[in-house]
């Protein structure tokens, strides 16, 4: 069976930047599980895991625009820290739900603190960033009807209801 859309798909990986450091890895632990055409993982390694079988390992470099967009300096604002009201403690690297322009909710982590400023930044961490994974695919299976109709895998390594 190869990866296709709607087929619920393991993988090992580590996702490394450009320097080598591990961002994130499944070693040690369960492996990832994914619907595959779900969007349930950035667009260029979706896209390069498709055609793929058990058993195939590979080295993918995504670039931003397919993994979490380029860094938007719009995204950064200087907040009061009265915005902050019931937190009694503000350190940088704290995240915050907050609404974006388009009226979606957001997660927002400050990155500066200077007085009464709070500098925030609604950009993914990895925004901007070229991430290089190392994937080996270890299982691949058809989904059920409702995980195709929830957009996610249930159960052992997946979503809980």
């Amino acid at each position: 069976m190869l990866i296709a859309a709607n087929k619920a798909v393991s993988i090992d990986y580590t996702l490394t930047n450009d320097a080598g450091e591990v961002i994130d890895s499944s070693a040690g632990g369960a492996p990832l599980v994914y619907l595959q055409g779900a969007g349930n993982i950035i667009p260029g390694l979706e896209k390069a895991l498709e055609g793929k079988a058990v058993g195939d390992e590979l080295t993918v470099a995504v670039e931003p625009e397919d993994a979490y967009g380029e860094y938007a300096a719009e995204l950064v604002s200087t907040l009061s820290r009265s915005m902050f009201e019931g937190v009694d403690e503000l350190e940088v690297g704290m995240q915050f739900h907050a609404s974006a322009p388009d009226g979606q909710m957001q997660i927002v982590t400050i990155r500066d603190l200077d007085g009464d400023d709070v500098t925030v930044d609604g950009n993914h961490p990895l925004a901007g960033q070229r991430l290089n994974f190392q994937v080996k695919i270890i299982d691949i299976r058809e989904a059920s009807q409702e995980e195709v109709a929830h957009g996610h895998v249930h159960g052992e390594g997946g979503h809980h209801h």
